[in-house]
């Protein structure tokens, strides 16, 4: 299991952040739960709306790519520019502050670190049924 710290995050928000100097964006998407703190940090470091539905020319940001579940839906959508925190896989048609070839449970600084092995058991179960 792997533990990252709010300073890890502070991080991550500059990475994307340096990457855009002057944002151009109609706003700025975060797919929920996971990419909602990562979406309000960046809209304040870049000054741009925080959306509460993807529209053309938005920056939209989740916690983690791992199956792809959750970006799915933008994967075809050229109108968007889209961040992850970590990619468990190569990337493709996203962009990532950090890709990991690592299976190691990820533990982000806002969620309960108590509970952490009870999530990754459920998630696990889920993709072995599902």
């Amino acid at each position: 299991m792997r533990h990252l710290s709010w300073q890890d995050f502070d991080q991550a928000v500059e990475c994307i952040g340096l990457t855009y100097p002057r944002p151009t964006f109609s706003g700025i998407y975060g797919i929920p739960r996971g990419g909602l703190v990562l979406a309000v940090s960046l809209s304040h470091r870049l000054q741009i709306p925080l959306l509460d539905q993807p529209i053309a020319e938005c920056l939209v940001v989740d916690d983690i790519y791992e199956t792809g579940r959750t970006l799915k839906p933008f994967q075809q959508r050229s109108d968007v520019t889209t961040w992850v925190w970590i990619s468990k896989q190569p990337t493709a048609w996203w962009h990532a502050v950090e890709t990991t070839g690592s299976s190691d449970w990820i533990v982000f600084p806002w969620e309960n670190a108590a509970a952490a092995s009870d999530d990754e058991s459920l998630y696990r179960a889920s993709r072995r049924h599902g």
